[in-house]
């Protein structure tokens, strides 16, 4: 029998009104540890309005988003600031690149360490120590992940200089710097020709293996989400229509008829 795994990510319920608007209505979703978990579905289904809702950025109408790391205790999000929930180990990226264009790729990644370092204002100011030690801990660290996403020789170009698929990259690197154990990834691959996608796909999988770290993405490129992930989730008009394996989600005559339809033949 097949060792159950932690559940990481519990939304049980979720609701989201804009006025008169249901933009996310009564989606339940489960991430555990080691997966990677796919959100799909039509533009306008709800899954980046659930992904806002997930990392703080909007209070839900109704519903739980629970998160459960490993060995602490249960924490609810809801109603909880992004830099909150960001402490607690969920990090994500934008479907509109978010970087500081007029700094250093390592200063963008430099930045993602904030939340986890430990010196106040006072040592700052005075430069002690224990603040230089730890900035060059920082710069360490972030150079480290700038090798794992292949962008260490983009170091110290001006991040705005980067190729596209490049400056996706970063933004999951300064992602990973704040150390998260749940990375949610909102269309990673949007705008990507083939080859970076290609490229995309394994590196997903790298973080997800070497550094045991879950992921939930949101993704339209089909390809990929039925290659790297398992279990699958399916929203329409603000619903979760399906919820199962690639095979499961392919055959589903519901996805299908609202979102896949001959592209699975592709």
């Amino acid at each position: 029998m097949a060792e159950k795994k932690h559940k990481l990510l519990e939304v049980k319920g979720l609701t989201m009104d804009f006025g008169g608007l249901r933009a996310v209505d009564s989606v339940t979703l489960e991430v555990h540890e080691g997966e990677i978990a796919a959100l799909i579905g039509p533009n306008g289904a709800g899954k980046t309005t659930f992904f806002n809702c997930v990392t703080g950025i909007y209070k839900p109408t109704k519903g739980d988003i629970l998160l459960h790391p490993k060995g602490l205790e249960t924490r609810r999000l809801n109603g909880l600031k992004p830099n909150k929930v960001t402490e607690m180990g969920l990090a994500r990226t934008f479907q509109n690149i978010r970087l500081f264009p007029d700094m250093t790729v390592l200063e963008n990644v430099m930045i993602g360490r904030h939340c986890r370092t430990k010196a106040g204002i006072f040592r700052a100011i005075i430069r002690d120590k224990m603040v230089r030690d730890e900035e060059q801990q920082i710069i360490e660290s972030s150079y480290q992940l700038l090798e794992k996403v292949g962008l260490a020789r983009f170091a110290n170009e001006f991040s705005r200089n980067l190729p596209y698929g490049a400056q996706r990259r970063l933004e999951i690197a300064r992602a990973m710097a704040t150390d998260p154990f749940l990375l949610l990834l909102d269309e990673p691959a949007a705008g990507m020709n083939p080859y970076e996608t290609s490229e995309l796909d394994q590196l997903i999988c790298k973080i997800s293996s070497e550094d045991k770290i879950a992921i939930l993405l949101i993704e339209h490129d089909m390809k990929l989400v039925m290659n790297i992930s398992n279990p699958i989730y399916v929203m329409e008009y603000g619903k979760k229509i399906a919820e199962g394996s690639p095979r499961e989600i392919k055959d589903n005559p519901k996805v299908i008829e609202a979102y896949l339809g001959e592209e699975t033949d592709a």
